[in-house]
């Protein structure tokens, strides 16, 4: 695999609706989207999972925040800092007073910070250097701190299937356009792609799925420990 991956073009009929369309999908404007918020409640829950067994999260870390839907999962956590570049996502969210420090890049976290915890959800799909992105992230963790990564389930049978019959279908209808074309766009990297970088900066990656199986799941996540400095 060669890094940094580069996006397909984007015609230009599909750039005009591009940033509308990302934030009603992120805000769970329309029926099918809203339906697929709920099933992403599942990867939500399952990084939370450690904070609500112990009462507290650690310092965390969180890459790609979007609309700060996972701190609602967390309440107890802090101090919590984040890495968004998307304004509008960002910028509408009540959660704001809750965030320590807002990057727009992990290569914009000083060197020196330290988390317990570097989470993300449904956002290493789309990142063109994922490679150097985790390898940043593993200077950031302390030697015993945990990444906790969900996912789609992108590449395999059942996540393919699924997102061509709901949100899919709703795309057509409201844009009269291919969702494929946005996805391809979206989507570089499949869960395969990710969880082989992950356990070349990891020794131990515990993979856990919302389905049966690999291709027959619609979410993973992967909890990485032991990372490789």
């Amino acid at each position: 695999m060669r890094w940094p991956k580069q996006r397909p073009p984007l015609p230009e009929t599909y750039r005009t609706i591009y940033e509308r369309h990302h934030v009603q999908n992120r805000t769970g404007a329309g029926a099918a989207v809203g339906i697929a918020q709920r099933l992403e409640s599942w990867m939500h829950r399952k990084v939370a999972n450690d904070v609500v067994k112990s009462g507290r999260g650690g310092a965390t870390l969180e890459i790609g925040a979007g609309t700060l839907n996972q701190l609602p999962y967390e309440p107890n956590t802090s101090p919590y800092d984040v890495v968004e570049p998307f304004d509008a996502l960002y910028g509408a969210s009540a959660q704001r007073s809750r965030i320590r420090y807002r990057y727009r890049d992990i290569g914009d976290v000083p060197t020196a910070n330290r988390y317990d915890r570097i989470t993300s959800i449904a956002t290493f799909e789309h990142v063109l250097d994922l490679p150097d992105m985790v390898r940043r992230a593993t200077m950031l963790l302390n030697p015993q701190g945990v990444m906790r990564v969900a996912i789609p389930s992108e590449g395999e049978f059942l996540w393919g299937l699924a997102w061509r019959l709901t949100t899919g279908i709703e795309f057509r209808l409201r844009h009269r356009l291919d969702y494929g074309v946005m996805m391809r766009y979206e989507h570089v990297n499949t869960a395969a792609e990710i969880e082989s970088v992950l356990r070349e900066r990891f020794k131990t990656v515990a993979v856990s799925t919302f389905g049966l199986g690999r291709s027959l799941s619609l979410y993973q996540c992967l909890i990485c420990s032991d990372p490789v400095r």
